[in-house]
């Protein structure tokens, strides 16, 4: 499974701008049919919840980490939120079955939401050649799944959100998308610049059968739906949220076990005009940190409150692990407060 996921993750990236007028409580309105029509309990805290989503078309899955109390909650009781966002396969499941953050106990004054996302969604609604429609991933994340667990299951609004490969471009789009939405984001490995590396989005998506011009449309034509997207191009909405960017650099690191095998080829990953080092097993990380780190740049320019952790490291789970750890304090410490 491990190894899926590490394949699936290697052709990741991107999401919508809202204009500034859209703050964040403009997502207060659910779409027309958004609504939960199944909720379940898997485990002691753990709460599955089967969502009629209009902007994906079909049925979706949002798991929720519940705080203690939660049971028991009344009408006004909130609790801060996590949102954990998940790479390409989009497997809402993955945050408890392998990374186990269930069994983390400053997590227990916390609501953690994993929500679903369609294989390759890329969080974002896309552009489909000017036709919109699904997947509308950043719809039903921010304009269905958002509000429902504000009205009805103790979310609050003091929200961080992390995620890994894309869904660490997830976090940081939204956060980017919608200043005020999130008081902290990381990202672990994700595709944060884009338009740094487009062929890269065109090379996975194309590997995989997928029209990428569906996405946002082509890098040069539609250089402003790119930009709209991009949180380099993005960097002074995100004043006020504070940001974590952490990546390793495409070499064997230490918690790659002997003898691992490189990433499997992808056609047109590589640019010929800038080819890998020799030593590099995971070209895809190598790319997530060179995008991380020019945008940990860029924001530190636009006055943006950034950490980094910059290592030798590939695009595997066992990195991501490691970064969470290491972020849980300061993300808890921007949402700590129960409720609200």
């Amino acid at each position: 499974m491990a190894d899926r996921r590490r394949f699936l993750a290697l052709v990741s990236a991107a999401g919508l701008l809202v204009p500034g007028a859209q703050r964040a409580a403009a997502h207060g309105r659910a779409r027309e049919g958004a609504r939960v029509v199944d909720e379940q309990r898997t485990e002691r805290r753990i709460v599955d919840l089967t969502v009629r989503s209009a902007a994906l078309g079909r049925d979706a899955r949002v798991r929720l980490l519940t705080p203690d109390g939660w049971e028991r909650r009344g009408r006004d009781d909130r609790w801060p939120v996590l949102y954990l966002f998940i790479g390409g396969d989009g497997d809402h499941e993955a945050w408890t079955r392998e990374y186990e953050v269930q069994k983390k106990p400053e997590l227990r004054g916390t609501l953690v939401v994993m929500p679903e996302m369609p294989l390759y969604g890329f969080y974002s609604d896309w552009w489909n050649h000017g036709r919109g429609g699904p997947p509308a991933v950043e719809s039903f994340h921010l304009r269905e799944v958002l509000p429902l667990l504000e009205r009805d299951y103790g979310a609050g609004t003091r929200r961080v959100a992390a995620g890994e490969s894309q869904g660490g471009f997830g976090a940081l789009s939204y956060a980017a998308r919608h200043p005020g939405l999130f008081r902290a984001v990381a990202s672990y490995s994700g595709f944060v610049h884009p338009l740094q590396h487009p062929h890269a989005v065109r090379a996975g998506m194309t590997y995989l059968g997928l029209d990428w011009l569906a996405l946002w449309g082509d890098p040069v034509a539609q250089r402003a739906i790119w930009q709209a997207h991009d949180p380099y191009h993005l960097a002074e909405r995100l004043r006020g949220t504070r940001v974590h960017l952490s990546s390793g650099d495409g070499r064997a690191g230490k918690l790659d076990p002997p003898g691992t095998e490189p990433d499997p080829h992808v056609p047109g990953l590589e640019d010929p005009d800038r080819p890998f080092p020799e030593d590099v097993i995971s070209p895809t990380e190598t790319l997530m940190g060179e995008e991380s780190r020019a945008v940990a740049t860029r924001l530190r320019r636009a006055g943006v409150q950034v950490s980094t952790h910059f290592y030798a490291g590939t695009h595997s789970p066992p990195y991501w692990w490691r970064e969470l750890d290491r972020t849980l304090p300061m993300l808890l410490s921007r949402s700590q407060g129960v409720a609200q």
